[in-house]
C-alpha cells in the first residue's frame, strides 16, 4: 500500500514531500473553490435571464395584443352594456394594461431572486474559513530527545564516525 504521493506506508516523508503534498491540496482546493462559483454564478445567470424573459414577454403582449384584444374587448363590451365605444375601448385597454403589469410583476419577482443570488459571497466564505484553518494549523511537536540523544552528542558521533 501507499500514500497518495506513491511514498511507503509507514516511512516519514521529507519535508519536500509533505510541501509538494500540501501543494498540490491546496492548489486542488483553489480549483475546486473556482468552480463553486462558476457554478453559482451560472445559477444567478439563469435567474436574472428568466428575469429578462419575462420582462420582454410583459412587453411583447403588450404591443402586439392590443390591436386585436383592443377591438375585441372594446366590441363585447358595447355589445354586453350598450356604453359608448369610447368607454368600451378605454376598459380594453386598461385589461391590457392589467395583464402587463402581471407579467412585469412576475419579472420583478424573478429579478430579486436573482439579486438575491450569495453565489459568490458563499464561495468568499468558503475561501476565508479554509485560510483560517490553513493560517491556524500548527506543526506536530517534535518528541523531546533523551539526554544522551541530544543534538550536540549526535553531531559528534556523525564527525567521528566520518
Amino acid at each position: 500500500m501507499s500514500a497518495p504521493d506513491g511514498s511507503p506506508v509507514g516511512t516519514e516523508r521529507s519535508i519536500g514531500q509533505l510541501f509538494a503534498s500540501a501543494t498540490t491540496e491546496l492548489s486542488a482546493l483553489v480549483h475546486d473553490e473556482i468552480a463553486l462559483a462558476k457554478a453559482q454564478l451560472r445559477q444567478d445567470v439563469k435567474r436574472g435571464a428568466t428575469s429578462g424573459g419575462a420582462f420582454s414577454a410583459a412587453g411583447a403582449v403588450l404591443l402586439f395584443s392590443l390591436p386585436m384584444l383592443s377591438f375585441a374587448l372594446a366590441y363585447g363590451i358595447r355589445t354586453w352594456s350598450g356604453w359608448n365605444m369610447a368607454v368600451c375601448f378605454l376598459l380594453s385597454f386598461a385589461a391590457n394594461v392589467l395583464v402587463a403589469a402581471l407579467l412585469a410583476l412576475i419579472g420583478i419577482v424573478f429579478a430579486k431572486k436573482a439579486k438575491k443570488g450569495k453565489g459568490p459571497q458563499k464561495v468568499a466564505a468558503s475561501v476565508k474559513q479554509s485560510a483560517g484553518v490553513l493560517q491556524n494549523a500548527k506543526p506536530h511537536p517534535r518528541p523531546e530527545l533523551p539526554a544522551d540523544r541530544s543534538p550536540e552528542a549526535i553531531e559528534a558521533v556523525a564527525r567521528s564516525s566520518s
